[in-house]
Order: C-alpha cells, then sequence, then structure tokens
C-alpha cells in the first residue's frame, strides 16, 4: 500500500513572498484567523505549499494513501470543524485519478463538519468536453461539476478554463481567475520594443483571449492562424489572417497539450516573416510529442505556468515557467474575507 502524506511545513524560506504580504498587510489587517485551512492533494504538492507561503500559513495534515489495487485513501489529521477549508488539487494527468482524489477529499472535510469548502482547481480536467459537437457525444464537464457538487464542495476557485461557459455547469459559486497578468509581467520585464509586436491567436476559437491580451500589451495588432482539425489532437494550419513580418510574434493559448497546434502555427509565423515566436500559456499539459515539438527550435520561447507541475524530464532550455501562487493564494483571503477584487495592487490580477 503506497502512501503520501503532506505535514504542515513551518514556512522558514518564503521570503520571495514577503514584500506581497507586507504591501497587503497595508491594505487590510493582518491575518490570525485560525478558521483557515488550506490541504494539498498529491497533483502539485509544490504549488500548494508556494500558496501556503504567500499567505503565511502552514499546509494542513492530510494522508493520502493508495491501496493495492488502485483505491485511494484520505483522512484529515488535524480537526477541520467549523472551518473554511480550501482544498488545492488541479486535475492534471492521470486526470481520472487526481478528480477521484478532489472528489474524496471534500468528502472528508464534509464529514469532519467543516463550514465551508472550497475546490482550488488551477487545472480544471474535462473542460474541452464543454459540449457536443457530434451526435452522442458525453458533455463530460458537466458530468465532473456535478460530480464535484454532490462530493460536498461549496465553492470552486479554478484558473483559466478553457471557455467561459463551464462556470455554468456547476450549480455552486465558481471563482475565475486569469493567468494572463503573470505571463504579461513577465513579457514587460523583456523590454520588448511595443511596436514589434504582434499578439497571435492559434486558432478562430482564441481569438477572445488573444484580443484581450493584446489590449494589455500597448493594444498591440492581433494576427490569427486559421486551421482545419481532422480528429482529437490533430490540425493542419491552412492560412493566416494577419501581418507578422519583421514581427516578434507572441502566440497565447489556454493550455499546451501535444503542442501540434501551436507549432503548426510557429512554422507558418516563420514562413510569413515573423522575426522571433513566443508561446505563452496556462497549462502545460505536455503529452508526446510535446517536448520534441516545442524544442524543435521554432520558439524564442515557451512561457507556462505552473498549474500543472513539468516532470524534470519535461523540462528544455526554451521553457520558462512563472507562479500563479500569489493570484491564487490572494484570492482565498479575498475569497475568506468576502472581500471583492479592484484594490490597489492587485486590482490587475484579474480577480473579480
Amino acid at each position: 500500500m503506497a502512501s503520501m502524506a503532506f505535514p504542515g511545513s513551518a514556512v522558514t524560506t518564503c521570503r520571495s513572498h514577503s514584500s506581497a504580504r507586507e504591501m497587503r498587510g497595508r491594505i487590510q489587517a493582518p491575518k490570525s484567523d485560525t478558521r483557515l485551512r488550506i490541504f494539498s492533494g498529491t497533483a502539485n504538492p509544490s504549488l500548494s505549499q508556494e500558496i501556503a507561503c504567500y499567505m503565511g500559513l502552514e499546509l494542513g495534515k492530510i494522508k493520502i494513501k493508495r491501496f493495492a489495487d488502485g483505491e485511494i485513501y484520505v483522512q484529515l489529521q488535524e480537526s477541520v470543524r467549523g472551518c473554511d477549508v480550501y482544498l488545492v488539487q488541479p486535475t492534471c494527468p492521470p486526470a481520472n485519478e487526481k478528480l477521484m482524489e478532489l472528489l474524496i477529499m471534500i468528502d472528508a472535510c464534509r464529514r469532519a463538519s467543516a463550514k465551508n469548502i472550497t475546490a482550488v482547481i488551477p487545472y480544471f480536467g474535462y473542460a474541452r468536453a464543454d459540449r457536443k459537437t457530434q451526435g452522442r457525444e458525453s458533455i463530460a464537464a458537466k458530468l465532473v461539476a456535478n460530480l464535484i457538487t454532490e462530493a460536498g464542495a461549496d465553492r470552486v476557485l479554478a484558473c483559466d478554463l478553457h471557455s467561459g461557459q463551464s462556470m455554468g455547469y456547476f450549480d455552486i459559486p465558481v471563482d475565475h481567475v486569469h493567468g494572463q497578468p503573470v505571463i504579461l509581467d513577465y513579457l514587460a520585464s523583456k523590454m520588448i520594443c511595443s511596436d514589434d509586436l504582434v499578439v497571435v491567436s492559434p486558432d478562430v476559437g482564441g481569438v477572445t483571449r488573444a484580443r484581450a491580451f493584446a489590449k494589455k500589451l500597448s493594444d498591440a495588432p492581433l494576427a490569427i492562424v486559421d486551421k482545419r482539425r481532422h480528429g482529437h489532437n490533430v490540425s493542419e494550419v491552412m492560412n493566416l489572417i494577419g501581418d507578422v513580418r519583421g514581427k516578434v510574434a507572441v502566440m497565447v493559448d489556454d493550455m499546451i497539450d501535444t503542442a501540434g497546434t501551436i507549432a503548426n502555427g510557429a512554422a507558418l509565423l516563420h514562413q510569413e516573416g515573423a522575426r522571433e515566436v513566443y508561446a505563452c500559456t496556462t497549462h502545460a499539459v505536455f503529452s508526446p510529442p510535446a517536448i520534441e515539438r516545442l524544442s524543435s527550435g521554432l520558439f524564442q520561447e515557451v512561457i507556462i505556468i505552473n498549474t500543472i507541475p513539468v516532470a524534470e524530464q519535461n523540462y528544455f532550455p526554451q521553457l520558462t515557467v512563472l507562479s500563479v501562487a500569489n493570484l491564487l493564494g490572494e484570492t482565498i483571503w479575498r475569497l475568506h474575507d468576502d472581500c471583492a477584487g479592484g484594490f490597489e495592487p492587485y486590482s490587475s490580477l484579474g480577480i473579480d
């Protein structure tokens, strides 16, 4: 029987987050509420630790086991009676196992008399199955929403859902935050001339996302890659709408799975005369052969956010991983305090 436990650890190496906490302290009173608990599943414990570090808290003690037949066992090792509980668990690969683990964690908290249970899902698996494109298909996003609700969650905190309509599948409140500000801050630090920039949507479906991104990049021009998809995870680039000649092209998408779409788009951008191509995405699913495509020299840099952990063997020289921990940590504080977004310096972080 394999087991994994996440004991609460002292926050002694979190100097990088101290200034943010101090700034938050000037806006509102310091937090001393012992009713707030954060627990981590096994999907992304490093992100959970970063969130707790930003908030000046320790991760709650939880024991998670795998029996020999694959069944999952969860036991909270501290009281949560009457507490506001946040469970951090992206449903990343293997999606079914991580989803089941989240459901059991929610059930354990509910049976332990937690006052409120919020499922913090940095990456919401099955989000792409949000509608019927052919007859007799399932809408798995709705099914998963029902499972999370029926397990006992009172609220969901998600990051960059594949489509906004997925929020409507839940019968409980959903707080949807965007990772764009994290990437925008990083791009600003690279000091790329705004006149040289063009934001590129890798497909027609991502135009709204790319347009919003371009507006925040000094209202940069927009280009669109037109493609035709012949099957799941298979796409073919057809043509480019817009001018990228001599420009620094920034491709924006919510996720990279097999990287077929974004790699084909990058190849087309180079053919059309783009000087450099950057890929920016929130969720790095990185199913094979994504690493080979992304490290083939098409991209100057591949910028991702750590909603999904990247295995050590999947790192390559062009990869840059940014953290969304501060954004999620600040959102958790605001939810706990029933506080809306809009206060500086966090009004630009996409907290609704």
